[in-house]
């Protein structure tokens, strides 16, 4: 399991047993939940040992749509893939946390894809010129994203714009 933490950054770890009949993980460990985690850290690799998880939001509205999973997982790859493993930036933990929550109780759109990748690109201190999009200046720092990116633009607004008369 991947974890964006507020103390200790991106962690990975594993859930030993997690699929045994009466795992104390059992229906705690799902996409996009929040939880309290207790975990063991590891002396030879990234990938730490869970102990103990108790989920403190199940984001049950985040999973009744296939475009808001969609926008949730973009939303997780691009935090990824920019982020450092075990480096907390706590501006970046309070940003997923609040996209994950708006998609929660709201649809995707454009405009909540825009406003992520404008607060990441200025969090991360890349987003430079305004004029530029936010998209841009993240691609230019990751050398690509991730490529739901695209689908997920169509997806949002699949209509072409009127064109003037």
């Amino acid at each position: 399991m991947h974890w964006c933490t507020r103390e200790h950054g991106l962690i990975r770890t594993a859930a030993k047993g997690a699929r045994r009949p009466a795992s104390p993980f059992a229906g705690k460990l799902d996409l996009f939940y929040t939880a309290d985690l207790l975990w063991l850290p590891s002396k030879k690799s990234d990938l730490h040992t869970l102990r103990e998880v108790a989920v403190t939001d199940f984001r049950l509205g985040l999973q009744a749509s296939w475009p808001k999973v969609l926008c949730a997982s973009y939303f997780v790859k691009l935090l990824e893939s920019a982020a450092e493993p075990q480096t907390p930036i706590e501006s970046l933990y309070d940003l997923l946390r609040r996209a994950l929550d708006f998609l929660a109780a709201h649809p995707p759109s454009r405009k909540a894809l825009l406003h992520f990748e404008r607060e990441l690109a200025h969090d991360l201190g890349v987003q430079g010129d305004p004029a530029t999009p936010p998209i841009t200046a993240l691609r230019q720092m990751l050398h690509r994203v991730p490529p739901q990116r695209d689908a997920l633009w169509q997806l949002l607004d699949p209509t072409p714009p009127p064109q003037p008369p």
